[in-house]
């Protein structure tokens, strides 16, 4: 792609997500292209790109144009790849019995990746290599669109507020459980700013985000049960069906997702690469 390329996208949903044309991964993009693609990307906080049909190391590729990988961070047999640590697959698939990929059945609630961990994932990115008939469906939302339809009043009510956010990848891998005592957990702050658009985004989840640091539990659990519901509503959310080919890359700083259920006796893989954040700040 030559320097002078401009790069055509198209609006998903008014507020979440542009697909992005005319782009081949299996070539490399130059300076000019990876700016608009960041920039495009930075809109609405996710992009699509169709009809892909690229390998391993072209998909590490253009996850290196955002940054550098984020390391997988599981605790058992995940899915993470033997060439590329910061690769993982998503299956349902088994081979001799075992699977081969990572969270492989069943719907799981709305996170924001490794928001648990110090430096949380910058980008996130799958590619879909098999899918089932129907289900399995990826839902995000905006928390842009979520943090700035908030009232006056509970927006300053966040101010300055910390939550403490907890995986337990072994026990409660999809739907939210009482996590072991290992659990990884870290606080961050309640809303964000992020770092490239300067805009203020809601950053907690369902599944992984546990209590408001230093709040009683019962007024904790009141106002998440609160920013939860109001974070899931679907005049914010996008719900992608996947086509074999997708490659969908999403801003962890700016957007949650969820997925649909899906019949377990079909096979599912998606190949996923994560981008190291920074250390989220108000």
């Amino acid at each position: 792609m030559g320097t002078s390329t401009t790069i055509r996208s198209r609006a998903i949903t008014p507020l979440s997500g542009r697909e992005v044309l005319d782009v081949d991964l299996r070539a490399p993009l130059d300076a000019a292209g990876i700016a608009q693609l960041e920039s495009i990307w930075h809109e609405t906080g996710t992009i699509l790109l169709r009809g892909q049909s690229i390998s391993e190391e072209e998909q590490v590729r253009f996850a290196g144009y955002f940054g550098e990988p984020a390391m997988r961070l599981l605790n058992r047999h995940d899915g993470t790849s033997k060439g590329h640590p910061g690769v993982m697959f998503i299956s349902n698939i088994r081979e001799n019995g075992q699977l081969i990929g990572a969270l492989p059945d069943g719907e799981m609630m709305f996170h924001s990746d490794q928001c648990y961990v110090e430096r949380p994932a910058m980008a996130s990115m799958l590619y879909a290599i098999e899918i089932p008939s129907k289900g399995g469906n990826t839902l995000f939302g905006n928390m842009y669109a979520a943090y700035e339809a908030l009232p006056a009043a509970t927006k300053a009510r966040l101010t300055g507020l910390r939550a403490m956010n907890i995986y337990d990848y072994g026990a409660n891998p999809t739907q939210r459980g009482a996590p072991t005592a290992d659990a990884q957990q870290h606080a961050h702050p309640v809303v964000r700013t992020h770092p490239g658009t300067g805009r203020k985004a809601l950053y907690v989840n369902r599944l992984m985000t546990d209590s408001i640091v230093g709040m009683p539990r019962a007024e904790s659990d009141a106002l998440l049960a609160q920013l939860f519901d109001h974070l899931e509503n679907p005049a914010w959310i996008y719900e992608h069906v996947w086509q074999v080919g997708d490659l969908l890359m999403w801003d962890n700083r700016c957007t949650v997702h969820a997925r649909s259920d899906f019949d377990a006796s079909e096979r599912r893989l998606l190949r996923r690469c994560t981008v190291l954040g920074d250390v989220p700040a108000e």
